[in-house]
């Protein structure tokens, strides 16, 4: 059943894909952690979301992907609806992730196609149906393929729309033509959410109908992507000009630094940490900046020149 007071139909607003904060592979940066956690939350954020692709949960162990389960439910406290990535090569450990979830109290719950072997769209529509059954909390579908190598067709996301417990979509294809037709497609069904992940493009969809954004961004400067989002609903297009401006200002500064498929988690962490919040530590195989890169991201940082944020 699903929680009305934590999780609204549909949900809206800018639900941050949060860093997972590292010391090393095995160990979280607990500190860092809660600070990031606190400072996401300050920015009056509408929810979170932990173990995404930003959050790297393909290269963390199932040991600390349930810590942070763990941790992040019990210091959000409710405050706002945690949303909990369980995409997985394993059917069994994706439900074995939502069970934890659902232990230690989180709203619902994020899956995407199984990457390495690709799936049909038929093959896709059945597994979200036998997993979706299965799950303790309800369900958002999340379109990435570029990681994935599957997109989620628009049909197969109506068609999913009838399974009990899929209750939305995040989108990270970066196709507004995409999200239109399935905009279109789901015009009778106001309640089930869809988001948004590529910052660029949000207040665009949000224009066109869609919910929210989930942007990674928001880990850095989450009052600004609150800001953009309500200007966005409110149709102010001035302050819609003024605020995309400075996101495509830190989309363009802080997540090309460097020739890097994990360029944007790279520049997000080193971020965080010149901003003294947590640790820039990235689990194998990927490393964090060294330190020519990392004086070229403070530059870049200061550049932006966003006095509310302290840097180190």
């Amino acid at each position: 059943m699903i929680n009305e007071l934590f999780l609204p139909k549909p949900l809206t607003g800018i639900i941050p894909p949060m860093i997972t904060p590292l010391h090393d592979n095995r160990t979280l940066d607990i500190e860092g952690l809660e600070r990031l956690v606190e400072h996401i939350l300050n920015g009056g954020v509408h929810g979170l979301f932990i173990l995404g692709t930003t959050g790297e949960f393909p290269s963390l162990s199932y040991k600390l992907r349930y810590e942070m389960i763990e941790r992040v439910c019990r210091q959000v406290d409710k405050r706002v609806p945690v949303l909990v990535g369980i995409t997985d090569t394993s059917f069994v450990e994706s439900l074995s992730t939502a069970e934890k979830a659902a232990y230690h109290g989180a709203d619902a719950l994020v899956l995407a196609p199984p990457y390495y072997f690709t799936s049909a769209q038929p093959e896709l529509l059945e597994y979200f149906s036998h997993l979706a059954k299965r799950l303790p909390l309800p369900m958002f579908l999340y379109n990435m393929p570029i990681y994935t190598k599957v997109m989620i067709e628009a049909a197969t996301v109506v068609a999913a729309t009838d399974i009990p417990n899929i209750i939305g979509m995040k989108d990270s294809s970066s196709d507004l033509v995409y999200l239109s037709s399935v905009k279109y497609a789901l015009r009778n069904k106001p309640d089930f959410t869809l988001l948004v992940g590529p910052e660029e493009i949000m207040p665009h969809f949000v224009l066109m109908g869609g919910h929210g954004g989930v942007n990674g961004g928001a880990n850095l400067f989450p009052k600004i992507y609150v800001e953009l989002y309500n200007a966005a609903i409110a149709k102010n297009f001035d302050k819609i000009s003024s605020l995309h401006e400075k996101i495509m200002e830190i989309s363009t500064s802080i997540y090309g630094v460097g020739k890097y498929g994990s360029s944007l988690i790279k520049g997000i962490k080193c971020c965080l940490s010149l901003m003294g919040i947590c640790d820039d530590f990235m689990a194998e195989p990927f490393h964090r900046f060294k330190i020519e890169e990392r004086k070229i991201m403070r530059e870049n940082l200061l550049k932006l020149n966003i006095e509310e944020y302290k840097i180190d």
